[in-house]
């Protein structure tokens, strides 16, 4: 079909969709469920060979951005309602022992828990949002959370394009490049039924 660019279509849509889900694993309460590490990978390997999907100059910038981004609102959002942003009943979206979980990393390693939390999804969620309902400094804050973003956003991102670098080059493009848009495709669509859904519940 003349002008029809399947390629140029997902490009369009993936960077958008890159930085929203990022940004939203920090910045929603609820983010932990959304898929960051696996699309942090996804997006390194699609950036690999001559018909890569993605461009690893734009998508690394992208998620250390959307990162920081989505830190820095539940900061705010901690600092402008406090503790009783944890106070919520259990529901399918949010369970207390998060938070407890949360705490436990505050207490055994304090501010840096904002750059360890970025590579655990459950305390990445909560972290920001703690420390700016405790009351720490944002100029202490964003420090961490800027090293947090460009170890996890950066290094896994630039780690899966090494090893995506390392197939062969014609069974990259054959088989591995649509597997994981398929893969990335399937944990988008069950992020969002999991809202859908949890909604409905709540």
């Amino acid at each position: 079909m003349s002008g029809f660019d399947v390629t140029s279509i997902v490009t369009a849509l993936s960077y958008p969709g890159i930085f929203a889900i990022v940004f939203s694993e920090t910045a929603l309460l609820v983010g932990f469920f959304l898929p960051g590490d696996t699309l942090l990978i996804g997006a390194g390997v699609l950036s690999v060979g001559e018909k890569a999907i993605l461009s690893l100059p734009i998508v690394i910038p992208t998620i250390i951005t959307a990162a920081i981004l989505g830190d820095t609102t539940a900061f705010f959002l901690g600092r402008r309602f406090g503790p009783a942003l944890f106070n919520r009943p259990q529901s399918r979206l949010f369970k207390p022992e998060y938070v407890t979980q949360a705490r436990g990393f505050f207490d055994k390693y304090g501010s840096l828990t904002i750059t360890i939390a970025k590579f655990i999804p459950v305390v990445r969620a909560f972290a920001p949002t703690m420390a700016g309902a405790s009351g720490m400094p944002y100029s202490k804050f964003i420090g961490f959370s800027v090293l947090g973003s460009v170890l996890w956003g950066g290094g896994l991102t630039y780690l899966a394009y090494t090893v995506g670098k390392l197939i062969p080059q014609d069974l990259l493009e054959k088989y591995v490049l649509g597997g994981v848009g398929v893969v990335l495709l399937v944990a988008i669509l069950i992020s969002v039924f999991t809202v859908i859904t949890g909604r409905r519940v709540h």
